[in-house]
Formats: C-alpha cells, sequence, structure tokens
C-alpha cells in the first residue's frame, strides 16, 4: 500500500482544491503543521547551542528557581495537551485503518503536535532556570500560530455539520481551548515581567531558601515533573552508594518547614481562640491544628480522591478490553456483520467517539495513562500529609518545650507533672498525632472508595456482588477487634520485657559476685522464667497478628467465591470472562480500603487521646510570668508583645505585682563604691507554698548583702532549699514579696539592650544536673571561653585529677549517654558550672553534701572565699558543715519553714548563746569525723578508682583486637573505596540463614513449602476462573451469533428454568474446592512465618543469655555494659517482634509478584521480551534505594535520641536553667534539634516517594507490556479472553507488591543487623566450667581445712597481655590470718581471683587441702570459698534471697549470720523480716549496711576459707570496726585472707605479704616486718598513721 500525504484514492485526488483551498481537508492539516515545524526550527539551534554567555547574574547553587508566574498552570495544560495529542494521533490511526489507502495527514500533524508540546516544555524550563526571559518570544509566537490554524479547522469542522458524536471534532475543540490558555499564561508572564514592549523591566531575586546553600531539600521548588516523580533526589540516593549519606549532606530545612515557623503557627491558631470575654477558656487543640494545617491536608484529600477515582480505571479497562476481544473472536466465528455506514466529511472517515473506546490497543494506553496518573497522585498526597505530619510535630514539639520551660517548680515536685509523663508527650503523643495526619486523609477517602467499588460490583454482576461485599463489610470489625487485641498483648508483652531487662541488668552488673559465688545458673534461671512469661504474651501476639495476616489473605478469595456462587444460583450460568475478572480486579481494590479502615479507626482513637493529653499538659500551672519577658523562642520581640491578653490569662494563679519585681534583677555590677548598695535581695514578710495550700516558709525576713558570703544553716527539711527557690521565684507566693535590688542608674530597662548576664543567678543545685554534654560545655554552659578563668574554677573544685582520668580529658561526654561519673565529680562540675557563670549573685545549695572533707576544704578555701569572693560576687550558701560558719558575713538560721535567727557569728554569740552552744557541740562531733576522715583513704580517691576502673576496660580493649570489632570498625568508618561500595549494596544473607537456622530447618521448610503451595492454589483457582469463563464464551460464539445465552444443546430440553448447567455445576465444584484449599493455606502460612519468627527469637536470646552469663569475667572488663544491654534490649525486640512481619511481607510480595509475572509470561510469551529491560530498571531502583535507605534510617534513628534527651534533661533542670536565664538558649538548642530530626525524617519519607513512584512506573509499563501482548497474542489466535482477563488482572496487582519488595528488603536488611550483633556475642569463649575431676571426686567437706599452696603462680588476664603475677610462692597454714597489702596495681586483687580461677594461670598451681583447683569444675570450686567485696552488691528480691539464692538454708542459720553481722534488731524492725523487700542495688539500706549484709552472705557459706577483697574500703569506721570484730571471731577457726586498703586492718593478722607489680616483695609475721625499719610495710604503716 502506498504512502501518500492526502491518500491515492483513484476515482478521485486529494490534492484537489476545486471547492476552494480552505475546504480540502488534507490542506487544513497540513497548514496545522506549520507551528510545529516553525518552533522545531527555531528551538533546536538554542537548545543545542545554549547560552552560556547570558545565564543569571544571580549566584545561586540550585538550577531550581522557578520564577515565571503561572508555572503551575503551564505544566499542567503542556501536560493535558500532550494527552491529547495522543488521543489526537491514536483517532488517526484508527481512521487511517478504515480507509482504502494510507493517509497520513490524518496522524502526522497529530504526532509533530506531541513533539512540539514536549519540545515548547523542556524549551521552557531551561529558559526559566537560566533566567532569559526574552526568549520566551518563541514560543508566544508558537502558541499564537497554533491557537490560529487550529481554529481555521475548527470552523470549518462546523461549517460541514461535524459535531460532538465525532471524535475528531471534539479533540480539535480542547487543543483550541488548550492553546488559547497556553497564550493567555504566556500574555500573563510578559504583563507582569515586562521582559519585552516595556521600557523597565520588572528585577526579581530568588527566595531566602536558594540563596541559603545549606538548604538541600528542594521538593518545594522544583518543577512540577521533577516534583510528581522526585528526579531531584537521584543525585542524593545515587550518590549513597559510593559514600554513606551524612547530616551535613541532607543539609537544613526550607524556612516554612522549620520547627520555628510551625510553632508560631501553631501558637496564633491556638491563642487567637482566647477570646477577651473568656479568657479562661481552654483552647481546642483540634481547632488550632485545622487552622495551622487545615489547607495541605485538604490539597492532600484532593490527591487522594483523584488518586481512588483513576484507581477504578483498571477494573474498567479491564472489562472493554476482555469484552471486546471476545467480540472480535465472535466477530471472527459468526458471519461478518454487514459494513456499518462509515461517515465520511472531506473525504475521509470520521470517527464515532463510542467507536475509539472500543479499539483494545486505544483502552490499553488509557489504561498505563490512568495508572500511572493514579500513582502520581497517590504519591503526592502521602508527600502532602508526611510533610504536614511533619510540621505539626516539629510546632507541637516546641510548644510542648514552651510549656516546660514555664511550668511551675510545684507541678513537678508534687507529682502532678512526672519526667515520665513529659517523655511520654514528647516521645508517644506528638507521634500519635503525627501518624493520625498521615492516615488522615483516608479518613474521608476510603468510604467513597467503598461506595464507589460497590456500585461498579453491583454493575457488574448484579445482586450477587453485594453479597460478596457484605462479606468484606463484616469482616472488618473483626479486624478491627484483632487490632486492638495486638495493642493490648504488646502493652503485657513490654511490661515483661521491662521486667527481664531489669534482671538482666542486675546480673551484669553483679556478674563478678554471681560468678564467684557461682549463682550464674540461678539468676540465668530467674531471667529465663520472665522470658517465658514474655514468650508466652509473644505467642498471643503472635497468634492475633497470624488471624489478621491470614484474613488479609483470605477474605478476598471469600468474597469472590461467595459472589461466583451466588451468580451461578441466580443466573444459573457462570459469569462472562470480562466480569469475572473486573470483579476479581475490583475486590483487590477494596478489600485494602476495609483493612486500613480498622487502622485507621484505632489510630483516630489513640489521636483523641493523645490530644485529650496535650490539653492537660498545656493548661497546667506554669511559673510567674515575669521570667518569661526574655526569650520569646527566638522571634522578633513584637511577636511576643502581640497578644496581651493571652499572657495575662496563663498567669492565674500568680499575683500580678510579682511581674514587676523580676524586671528589677541585679546586673553584673561596675563596682564604684557611690552606686554600691547593701542588699542584693530582700524577702519582706513572705510567705511561700509548693501548691498544696499548706505554706513550706511562713514568716520570711531576710536580706542577702551585697557582695558578701551569707550561709544558711539549719537541720535536715527545714526548708533551706526552698528559701532559695523561693527567692529565684519558683515556688508560689502566698503574700510578702522578693524584691532584687535595682540595676545601677541611667540604665533603663529594655528588652533587647541587656546583656543574658543582667537577670541571671548562677545556681548549683543541691542534687547535681549536667547535660549531655563534654565536661567543658557542662561548666561554661553557654558563656564564652575564658581559659585562664576555666583553670582557676578547675582548681577551685579539684576537678583537674578527675579530667585527667577521663579518655578525653575535658572533652569527654558525660550525662545520659556519656560516661557515668560518681555523685562528688557531679557535684563538683555542677559547682564549677555556677563559679564560672560571670553572674553577680551565687546561689550554692549544700555543694558539699557529697564531697569529703578534703575537697570540701580546698573547695571552701579556694573557691568560696578565694574566687567568688575577690570577685566581689554576692554567694548564698546553704550547708551543713558548721565549721565554716566563721568565714561568713551573715548567718541565717532556718527551723522548721521560718527563719531562727539572722546576723553575724558575733551577733549569735551574743545573743543566742544556747543556739550557738549546739552549734559548738555539733562542730566538736564533725572535727572527730573529720580525723577519723583523714586516716581513711578518701573517698575521692576511691571515686577516681571506679572511674579509672571503668576505663582500664577502655585501655583494655584497644589492646585486644578482636576480629569482630573490627569488622564492625570496618562498616562504621566507610571509605569510599569500591570494596565497601559492594558491601554496602549486598543482602547479609549470610546473617539471614543464621536466623533461619536458629528457627529450625523444620519450620523452614514447613513456612517455605507452604508459601509456595499457598501461591500456586490463589494463581490455580484464577486460572480456572479463567478456563471456565472461556469455556462459556466459545459455546456461545458457536451458537449464538448474536451473544444470548440460550444453550440449544440437540436434545432440546436441556434448558429447563432454574436448573445449572451440568458443565457449570463441575466448574463451580472445583472452584469451590480450591478456594477453600486457598483459604486453609492461609491459615498455615502465616502461622508458620509467626512460629518461626517466635522459635528463632527464643532460641537466639537463650543462647545469647548462656554465653554471656558464662563468659569469663575479661569479657566484661571489655565489653561496656551498654553494648551488653543493647543486645537485650533493642536487638532482642528487634527479633521478637519486628524480624517476623517483615519476613513475611516480604516474602509474600516476592511470591505475590512472581506467580504474577509467571501467568503473565505463560500466557503470552512475548511479554517475556519486554520484562529483560524492566527486570534491569527494577534491579538497579532497588540496589541503590536500600543503601540510601539504610543510611537515612541510620540518620533519623541517631538524631531522634539527643532531641529526646534534651526534653528530659530540659525537665530535670527547669530550676537550673531558669536561674541562670538561660531559656532562649535552651530552645534555641531545641529548634535546631527537631530540625536535624525533622529533616533525617523528610528525608527519609521523599526516599520511599522516590522508590514508589519509580515502582509504580515499572508496574504500570508491565500492565502495557501485559496488555500489548495479549492483544497481539490474539492476532496470532494464542490466548482466550478469559486468559487476556487473567493477564491483566495480576498485572494489576504487581504495581502494589513492587514497592513493597523493595523497602521490605531494605527494612530487614536493617534488622538482621541486630541479628548479626547478637551473633558476635554468640562467639565469645566460655570460661571452662568442667575441669579435669569430676565434681564427684571431690569430697562434700572439702576444703575441710583451709591450708593453701601457691606454688611458683603466674597469672595474667588474657593470653594478649603481660602477666599480672609472676612467680608468686606462698604457704598459709589452716586458720591463718593473712593480710597482703601493696600499691593500687599491685596485683593484690588478682590474687584473691586466682584462688577462684577466675584468671588464666598459665605457670604454677595453687593447691588448697591437696587438690590443685586448676583440675576441679568450677562451679565446685566456687560454691566452696566465700570472699567479700569491695563493693557491696545486693539483688532485687527479699533478704533471705541475697543471703542464701539457693535456699538450702533454715531460718535459724540465716538469723545467726544476720546477729553476727549486727544486723539482727534492723532486719527484724522491717516489715516481712527476711522477706523484707531489698530494691534495685540495695538502694534502701545505706552502704554499712550493704557491707554488713555481705558479710552475713559469707558466713552463711560455712566455708573453712574467707577472702576479703579491700572490704572495708568503702564504709565508715564504725562499721569496719563490726567487721574487724566478726572476723577475730566468727572466723576465728577459717582461714581469712584480707586484701588490705588500709594497712591498720592487718595488724593483727597472723601473716604479712607485701606485694609489689607481681611478685611478693616481703613475707612475715607484721612484727617482724614493723622491726625492719627501711621495709615497704614499715612505711606503709607510718603513712597510715
Amino acid at each position: 500500500m502506498a504512502l501518500s500525504f492526502c491518500g491515492n484514492n483513484r476515482n478521485k485526488s486529494g490534492y484537489n482544491v476545486d471547492d476552494g483551498v480552505l475546504n480540502n481537508g488534507c490542506f487544513l492539516d497540513a497548514l496545522n503543521l506549520v507551528p510545529h515545524v516553525f518552533l522545531l526550527f527555531i528551538t533546536f539551534p538554542i537548545l543545542f547551542i545554549g547560552w552560556g554567555s547570558q545565564s543569571s547574574k544571580v549566584q545561586i547553587h540550585h538550577n531550581t528557581w522557578l520564577h515565571f508566574p503561572g508555572h503551575n498552570l503551564r505544566w499542567i495544560l503542556t501536560f493535558s495537551l500532550l494527552f491529547v495529542h495522543v488521543c489526537e494521533f491514536a483517532e488517526g490511526l484508527v481512521s487511517n485503518k478504515m480507509m482504502d489507502t494510507n493517509h497520513l495527514h490524518l496522524f502526522v500533524p497529530a504526532f509533530m503536535g506531541f513533539v512540539a508540546a514536549t519540545t515548547s516544555v523542556v524549551y521552557y524550563h531551561n529558559i526559566e532556570t537560566s533566567n532569559f526571559p526574552k526568549l520566551l518570544l518563541v514560543l508566544f509566537i508558537y502558541w499564537v500560530l497554533a491557537f490560529i490554524t487550529k481554529s481555521i479547522k475548527l470552523w470549518k469542522f462546523v461549517v460541514y455539520n461535524v459535531g460532538t458524536p465525532q471524535m475528531r471534532f471534539c479533540i480539535t475543540l480542547l487543543l483550541v481551548l488548550l492553546y488559547g490558555l497556553l497564550m493567555a499564561v504566556e500574555v500573563n508572564v510578559i504583563r507582569i515581567r515586562k521582559y519585552v514592549f516595556f521600557a523597565n523591566p520588572q528585577k526579581v531575586k530568588p527566595p531566602e531558601d536558594l540563596q541559603d546553600l545549606g538548604v538541600r531539600f528542594l521538593q518545594p521548588f522544583v518543577n512540577l515533573l521533577s516534583k510528581a516523580t522526585y528526579w531531584w533526589m537521584n543525585p542524593l540516593i545515587i550518590g549513597a552508594h559510593k559514600r554513606p549519606i551524612e547530616l551535613k549532606k541532607i543539609g537544613k530545612l526550607p524556612i516554612a518547614m522549620r520547627a520555628l515557623t510551625n510553632y508560631l503557627r501553631l501558637k496564633d491558631a491556638y491563642e487567637d481562640q482566647r477570646t477577651a470575654e473568656n479568657p479562661e477558656r481552654a483552647p481546642s487543640i483540634w481547632r488550632s491544628m485545622y487552622r495551622a494545617f487545615g489547607r495541605p491536608i485538604l490539597l492532600s484529600s484532593t490527591f487522594r480522591y483523584l488518586a481512588d477515582l483513576l484507581g477504578f480505571a483498571g477494573p474498567l479497562c479491564i472489562f472493554g478490553i476482555v469484552k471486546n476481544l471476545t467480540q472480535e473472536e465472535v466477530g471472527a466465528n459468526a458471519a461478518a456483520a454487514p459494513d456499518k455506514i462509515r461517515e465520511r466529511y472531506f473525504g475521509v472517515h470520521f470517527m464515532l467517539s463510542t467507536e475509539l473506546l472500543q479499539n483494545p490497543s486505544v483502552l490499553a494506553v488509557l489504561l498505563f495513562l490512568a495508572l500511572v496518573l493514579q500513582r502520581t497522585f497517590l504519591q503526592a498526597s502521602y508527600y502532602v500529609t508526611i510533610q504536614t505530619g511533619i510540621n505539626l510535630r516539629g510546632a507541637l514539639l516546641a510548644m510542648i518545650y514552651n510549656k516546660i520551660l514555664r511550668l511551675s517548680t510545684s507541678n513537678m515536685s508534687m507529682g502532678e507533672m512526672t519526667l515520665g509523663q513529659i517523655n511520654n508527650l514528647v516521645a508517644i503523643e506528638t507521634n500519635q498525632l503525627m501518624w493520625f495526619l498521615f492516615l488522615c486523609p483516608n479518613l474521608w477517602a476510603m468510604p467513597v472508595q467503598i461506595v464507589m467499588g460497590v456500585i461498579l460490583l453491583y454493575y457488574f454482576m448484579g445482586w450477587s456482588a453485594l453479597v460478596g461485599a457484605s462479606v468484606i463489610v463484616l469482616l472488618a470489625p473483626v479486624q478491627y477487634l484483632i487490632a486492638t487485641k495486638l495493642a493490648n498483648m504488646q502493652k503485657s508483652t513490654l511490661e515483661h520485657s521491662t521486667d527481664r531487662l531489669k534482671k538482666t541488668s542486675e546480673i551484669l552488673k553483679g556478674i563478678k559476685l554471681l560468678k564467684l559465688y557461682a549463682w550464674e545458673n540461678i539468676f540465668c534461671g530467674s531471667v529465663e522464667e520472665t522470658r517465658g512469661k514474655e514468650l508466652t504474651s509473644l505467642k498471643t501476639f503472635a497468634l492475633y497478628t497470624t488471624m489478621s495476616i491470614f484474613m488479609n489473605a483470605a477474605i478476598p478469595i471469600a468474597a469472590v467465591l461467595v459472589t461466583f456462587v451466588m451468580h451461578v444460583f441466580n443466573t444459573k450460568t457462570g459469569p462472562s470472562p470480562e466480569k469475572a475478572f473486573a470483579t476479581l480486579a475490583l475486590f483487590n481494590i477494596l478489600v485494602t480500603p476495609l483493612f486500613l479502615l480498622s487502622t485507621v479507626v484505632r489510630f483516630a482513637v489513640k489521636a483523641l487521646v493523645s490530644v485529650q493529653k496535650l490539653g492537660e499538659f498545656l493548661q497546667s500551672d506554669e511559673i510567674g510570668d515575669d521570667t518569661w519577658r526574655n526569650g520569646e523562642m527566638s522571634a522578633p520581640s513584637e511577636a511576643a508583645r502581640k497578644h496581651p491578653a493571652a499572657t495575662k490569662a496563663i498567669n492565674r494563679k500568680q499575683p500580678l505585682r510579682y511581674q514587676m519585681d523580676n524586671y528589677e534583677q541585679p546586673s553584673r555590677r561596675k563596682m564604684r563604691p557611690s552606686e554600691t548598695e547593701d542588699v542584693a535581695v530582700k524577702v519582706s514578710d513572705g510567705c511561700f507554698t509548693w501548691g498544696s495550700n499548706l505554706s513550706t516558709l511562713t514568716d520570711i525576713n531576710i536580706r542577702i548583702p551585697t557582695g558578701q558570703l551569707t550561709m544558711i544553716v539549719g537541720q535536715v527539711g527545714c526548708g533551706k532549699s526552698s528559701l532559695l527557690l523561693a527567692m529565684l521565684g519558683e515556688m508560689q507566693s502566698i503574700s510578702g514579696r522578693v524584691h532584687w535590688s535595682k540595676p545601677p542608674d541611667g540604665e533603663t530597662f529594655c528588652q533587647g539592650t541587656f546583656s543574658k548576664n543582667r537577670y541571671s543567678v548562677a545556681y548549683a543545685t543541691q542534687k547535681s544536673w549536667l547535660l549531655n554534654a563534654t565536661v567543658e560545655d557542662n561548666i561554661t554552659f553557654g558563656s564564652p571561653f575564658n581559659k585562664q578563668r576555666y583553670k582557676a574554677v578547675i582548681d577551685a573544685c579539684s576537678l583537674q585529677l578527675d579530667i585527667d582520668l577521663l579518655p578525653f580529658g575535658d572533652q569527654t561526654e558525660i550525662g545520659e549517654r556519656g560516661i557515668n561519673l560518681s555523685g562528688g565529680q557531679r557535684q563538683r562540675i555542677c559547682v564549677a558550672r555556677a563559679l564560672y557563670q560571670n553572674t553577680n549573685i551565687v546561689f550554692l545549695d549544700d555543694p558539699f553534701s557529697a564531697l569529703d572533707i578534703h575537697l570540701s576544704d580546698h573547695l571552701m578555701q579556694d573557691g568560696i572565699l578565694k574566687f567568688l569572693q575577690d570577685d566581689k560576687r554576692t554567694v548564698v550558701l546553704v550547708t551543713h558543715k558548721l565549721q565554716y560558719l566563721i568565714h561568713a558575713d551573715w548567718i541565717i538560721a532556718m527551723k522548721d519553714g521560718s527563719v531562727l535567727r539572722e546576723g553575724t557569728l558575733k551577733d549569735i554569740q551574743t545573743h543566742d548563746v544556747e543556739l550557738y552552744d549546739h552549734w559548738k557541740t555539733l562542730m566538736n562531733r564533725q572535727d572527730q569525723e573529720l580525723e577519723k576522715d583523714m586516716e581513711q583513704d578518701s573517698q575521692t580517691t576511691l571515686e577516681r578508682k571506679t572511674l579509672r576502673r571503668a576505663f582500664y576496660s577502655r585501655e583494655a580493649k584497644n589492646q585486644v583486637d578482636d576480629e569482630d570489632e573490627e569488622e564492625e570498625e570496618e562498616e562504621d568508618d566507610e571509605d569510599n573505596s569500591s570494596t565497601i561500595t559492594n558491601r554496602r549494596s549486598k543482602v547479609p544473607w549470610k546473617v539471614c540463614l543464621c536466623y533461619l537456622s536458629s528457627g529450625g530447618f523444620f519450620m523452614v521448610f514447613l513456612m517455605m513449602s507452604s508459601k509456595l503451595l499457598k501461591h500456586s492454589v490463589i494463581v490455580a483457582i484464577d486460572y480456572w476462573l479463567a478456563i471456565w469463563t472461556s469455556n462459556r464464551t466459545n459455546q456461545t460464539m458457536a451458537l449464538g451469533p448474536n451473544g444470548t445465552c440460550q444453550i440449544h444443546v440437540a436434545g432440546g430440553n436441556a434448558t429447563l428454568p432454574g436448573v445449572v448447567r451440568l458443565e457449570d455445576s463441575f466448574y463451580l465444584t472445583v472452584f469451590m474446592v480450591l478456594c477453600a484449599a486457598g483459604i486453609t493455606l492461609c491459615l498455615i502460612t502465616s502461622l508458620t512465618v509467626e512460629f518461626l519468627g517466635l522459635s528463632a527469637a527464643t532460641k537466639l536470646h537463650h543462647n545469647l543469655l548462656n554465653k554471656i552469663i558464662h563468659a569469663p569475667l575479661r569479657f566484661f572488663d571489655i565489653t561496656p555494659l551498654g553494648q551488653i544491654l543493647n543486645r537485650f534490649s533493642a536487638d532482642t525486640n528487634i527479633i521478637d517482634q519486628h524480624i517476623p512481619p517483615t519476613l513475611e511481607s516480604l516474602t509474600r510480595s516476592t511470591l505475590l509478584c512472581l506467580s504474577a509475572i509467571g501467568v503473565i509470561s505463560s500466557i503470552t510469551q512475548t511479554f517475556i521480551i519486554a520484562l529483560v529491560p524492566l527486570a534491569v530498571a527494577f534491579y538497579f531502583i532497588q540496589k541503590y534505594f536500600r543503601v540510601a535507605s539504610k543510611d537515612l534510617q541510620d540518620l533519623d534513628d541517631s538524631t531522634q535520641l539527643p532531641l529526646l534527651c534534651h526534653f528530659s534533661e530540659t525537665a530535670e533542670g527547669l530550676t537550673t536553667i531558669r536561674a541562670f536565664r538561660h531559656e532562649a538558649r535552651f530552645k534555641q538548642r531545641m529548634l535546631e534539634l527537631t530540625d536535624t530530626n525533622n529533616t533525617a525524617y523528610l528525608f527519609l519519607s521523599a526516599a520511599n516517594r522516590w522508590l514508589e513512584v519509580r515502582t509504580d512506573y515499572l508496574g504500570a509499563v508491565i500492565v502495557l507490556a501485559a496488555a500489548g501482548a495479549s492483544i497481539w497474542g490474539l492476532d496470532c489466535g494464542q490466548p482466550s479472553g478469559g486468559e487476556v482477563g487473567l493477564a491483566l488482572t495480576y498485572a494489576l496487582t504487581v504495581t502494589n507488591y513492587l514497592n513493597w519488595v523493595v523497602r521490605n528488603l531494605a527494612d530487614l536488611e536493617v534488622q538482621m543487623a541486630a541479628v548479626k550483633k547478637v551473633n558476635s556475642f554468640l562467639s565469645t569463649e566460655s570460661e571452662n566450667y568442667d575441669g579435669s575431676m569430676d565434681s564427684s571426686q571431690v569430697p562434700e567437706t572439702w576444703p575441710q581445712e583451709g591450708e593453701i599452696k601457691i606454688q611458683d603462680l603466674c597469672v595474667r588476664y588474657d593470653p594478649m597481655l603481660k602477666p599480672v603475677l609472676k612467680h608468686v610462692n606462698a604457704d598459709i597454714q589452716p586458720g591463718q590470718k593473712v593480710g597482703i597489702c601493696g600499691r593500687t596495681g599491685s596485683g593484690k586483687s588478682s590474687l584473691s581471683l586466682a584462688f577462684f580461677n577466675m584468671v588464666d594461670i598459665f605457670e604454677g598451681k595453687i593447691i588448697i587441702d591437696g587438690i590443685d583447683i586448676c583440675k576441679l569444675p568450677l562451679q565446685t570450686l566456687r560454691s566452696r570459698l566465700s570472699i567479700i567485696l569491695q563493693d557491696p552488691i545486693l539483688f532485687s528480691g527479699s533478704i533471705r534471697f541475697n543471703l542464701d539464692p539457693e535456699r538450702t538454708c533454715n531460718d535459724e542459720r540465716l538469723w545467726e549470720a544476720l546477729e553476727i553481722a549486727q544486723l539482727k534488731n534492723m532486719v527484724k524492725a522491717l516489715p516481712g523480716g527476711l522477706d523484707a523487700v531489698v530494691t534495685e542495688g540495695g538502694e534502701n539500706f545505706s552502704v554499712g549496711q550493704r557491707q554488713l549484709f555481705c558479710l552475713a552472705r559469707a558466713f552463711v557459706r560455712k566455708s573453712s576459707i574467707l577472702i576479703m577483697d579491700e572490704a572495708t574500703a568503702s564504709i565508715d569506721m564504725a562499721t569496719e570496726n563490726i567487721l574487724q570484730k566478726v572476723v577475730m571471731t566468727a572466723f576465728a577457726d577459717r582461714t581469712v585472707v584480707t586484701i588490705a586498703h588500709r594497712v591498720h586492718t592487718i595488724l593483727t593478722a597472723d601473716l604479712v605479704i607485701v606485694m609489689k607489680r607481681g611478685n611478693i616483695l616481703e613475707y612475715d609475721k607484721p612484727e617482724t616486718l614493723l622491726e625492719q625499719e627501711d621495709g615497704v610495710f614499715a612505711s606503709f604503716v607510718k603513712a597510715d598513721m
């Protein structure tokens, strides 16, 4: 067939212009080509040559500056134009088929129009980003020309009476409209920007965000196409493959998304609800949320509605395609229908609009476009809700934080508002609301979707479909029930796991004691018992999850089954293929909203609760407003003054005059004598309360003299600390006033001019409060760093030695996430902070309470008297150390909440002799304690020792190069080398295999086989449906050309009414059997996955616990406790609860996709050709996404922790922050942390959108390929109509599941890291518990005598390390009392551990009563010896449990032990006696009492050998004397080895061993050693005296 532009009809030439040029249709079409060709001719050179010279003058780093007016409208119009051109092209092609010869003019202009429209948008984009508007003139001319040529064509159509029934007329009309609108957009640009025809063009500046190089989140700034496909994310996601994404890389948020912006929006919406008439009314949070964030939610809902409506295109197109294909088959079989009357104008065929929609190929393309659009809208809707949710969360966090900073202290102290509640608000409630927002559009979109679906079902299948739909609807409440049950089970699981963690952490803290007493197994059992309970609730949880998954999978099958059974019984025939598969596709669509509905409803309920809690919190009492004036969230001061009514309304319980006083706080004074006032703070007639109506402080009249040292003294609980807080304005004043002296004259109060020190008071609380920051940051606390001053403060608080011990000096992180310091060290840092601040007034609340005497003296002399007084600062000191009263310039003595006396020491001495004498006796007592203190090694040295121990392990860690560690480090510090790249993109198959093998191979086999079976059965169900429906159409074809269902079978009477055909009943039976099998298999598979997960979790935890509890002591020295606990908390939680559902989802979506692709390929083999490029694309998309997703997930997790910590820190340190007046700084920090976390989260969700858009488009291409392959296959007579329906239905499911495959894969990869970490611990060596002797060979009574022989003993902690004991020899007789002494690190403690075989004895041996201890089983050896450790350790439980966890002794024995330890009376007084409760770590007893319990514990075990390892180091003299006495009496017949901390404790021993560097230096009776005056022992004793 020859090609020619106007066709070559023999009878009439297409080139004939006799009737006039414009009446020739072919000429009109040629005329329409002109504008397109013009545009391409002009723009191509410009596009290719570029315009480097005239690029933008403004320096911005993003080429995303979109600044031409009408930008989005232009993109939308251009996309519509492209769509119409596609329709025009299709119409032309189909019309051309109807003609005898080819008429190119029917479709060539449409094709050129498509090319031109595409060029126009590319051209426009390039001009816009390079900011050269004059070139837009080309486009303006193009739109005008196109508009004119199309209008001529339309006008001619009207003349020839071509109207709306004809497709080509409709298309031309639309094109005229679109060109007209685009012309208008172009005119608008000229009007606003004046780039041509005007003298002075408009100057524009890029938005602030784009000028800021730090903003990397470009979604709001890019063009529509990039917005829809997340194209701008490509560099980030592909770059992640080369080097990990870091915080720097994701930059900061655009201004509109920052927490501050959103906070101000929400706050305005909240405050605007407070009216002048009703200031008490609590504003509604819902309303404020709607006012602040309602618009984006409406936008998102609109997108959602569009997406849902487009979703129904799938079933409708399947219906159309299958119907038309089967009709074509019928048409081919039946006699050819007489030619339809063809409509011709201009000598060519004009199609009817309906005709085009009956063409299967056209429908396939329409289906493809609908899918692409639907997915684009859906992702846009998700993105908008997620962004709004994040904005809302930022605003809420800022709102909560602001409120925390204003909470009245009484709220915190009276327990109305606990820290836990505040943490919950931050961590849980805000997230609940954010999640509710994410799911919000579903609430109103789902009902519409369900209604639409049901209407379409009715249209396809009549009443029977409604019965099927009702199955889904009726089972939805069951889903909801299961969901609530799941939530409840999660709570109980959480309780058990918290309990288990508590026990585990106790074991780990006391592991040394457990090993020495051989109690590991008892405690291990108790953890296993709790784990058992946890697993029971996990089992129930798994069952409910199983039910949920089962219903998800089984309900669509059940619905389809019911529908078709009903249909057969209603109509007595099977369904037609087009109806059957359209129904199937519809059920697939309908199931989703019905299941999500239960989730959404649950979240809505949770959101209601969260809002109520938030409301209560925001309405709770606040402190007086005065302190609030200088720091309204770093907003400009106008914002703070915006609502005068609002500020007053908040301040409900405070008298108004309060607000005046606090403005007049002292400044950093210029010390000119003329200005010096004598009083810094004055309280007159003060009466203060902590919120309950009882006043805590009454009748307070005091003055604090300026520049002097005031001391406040009194008994415990008489209100000294409260007095400080009352002066700081933290307490509620019932009457009276606090007056702070005015700033020096000549300075008026003005918000901006004051330095931050103006109001601030340096305040050190009694309970030290530290930030999670470096030591230096904790001391400088936001003040500028001054080296000289810093050094002076460190010296005054004698912190230098402690700082030297820290691994990174004063740059070491301390606090929650850092190193835990002891009480004294923390307190000294707090005092240092108060000293360092450059403020006029310093409040110190009992700074000596946790310090020993040397440090207290040093701090008093150097810190308070020298450093502060030299500076002439006003100091108020609360203290119990009366010996310092002589230094005070002014003394306030308190008693029972009121002031007893006020004045100088001299005043009190003369006026109140009684009080003075009372103080004197107290002072004498303190002096005696002082002498005692001097004798013993000070508490500080001890603290430093524990610190050194904590770090000793770190140094050791550096020496031991565990392969595992190296591996982990490699992962952490990844370079940009290629090996890393490969490693980062690989799925950890080895770890997966390990996880599955933990579950047991039988379970794995069961899971895999049942999954495969289930999917095979589901495919079989659908395949059977295809055979059944196709068979029916074949019969219809053979016998009824008019397509009716009257089937005249030879035999005549087979069409009895009301009888189902035999064949249909056979098909139906098989169909029912298959469906039943499918439903059963759904249940089995969901059960196997969950229980596979459970058995893996059980086994992994059991092995982990056993490995760790039986690991050698060295393991605990080199592994930080937090790291071990993490394995038991976070990692175990992931293995328990997160991996099984991810695994289930992954296997399900993968198998669904594979089965779908298999089915399509088996129906049309040509599909396989299209599959190859698609598979390649899919591989790369998932490869890049997984790496980027993992990095972003890590960033999100790591930025969340500091934010939560900052909140809890602030709540704990409220009084300090407010005293220092650092609210504004803390708010700023909170906003930064929130923004950082939000940035990470936004990028993570944008990356998810990036993936989903791409996999969705891939899915759409799969649908197009499947449809195309089926339609072309039909020409070769391959698939039947039913099979085409099957292929398309399956292709549609692929689009839903492709992205889940990738996302689950990414999640699983992240979660498998937990298994990997647990595994790394499973490879630790256990101690060798067996020994070479059998425990039965050891006599029951061993060791009876208690004789110890040490022969040539060499000991080391690890084969990699140097020996700590070298060739030690000693001989200890039965019943001897031996003392071992030596400096720190001389090997004393190592020797004590060697008796228990806790260290590596690599040479020599220890023989006890004739048996070499290395040959004994560890359990036997350790259970026969006793030891008292330096740190007294008690476990939570009862006293009985602490003394005898093995439950082997009777009560008399226990009471006897308590009596010996002189605890009997105290225990008897406790409720429950021996069963009295011991809290965690024995916190409810003093250190001395705890040590005595340890003594009793050692006595209960009647061992003939007792080892005391520096047991008296941490106790006072009295307790120590008791201990010494007991050792002499109760243990008189036993061998006692004492490792001495203070030498005088071993002067009475029978034998003294002096050690140095692992060798024995002196070895004799103490008397003999004392005679050698130059001996080491003698020098020790001298030093100790």
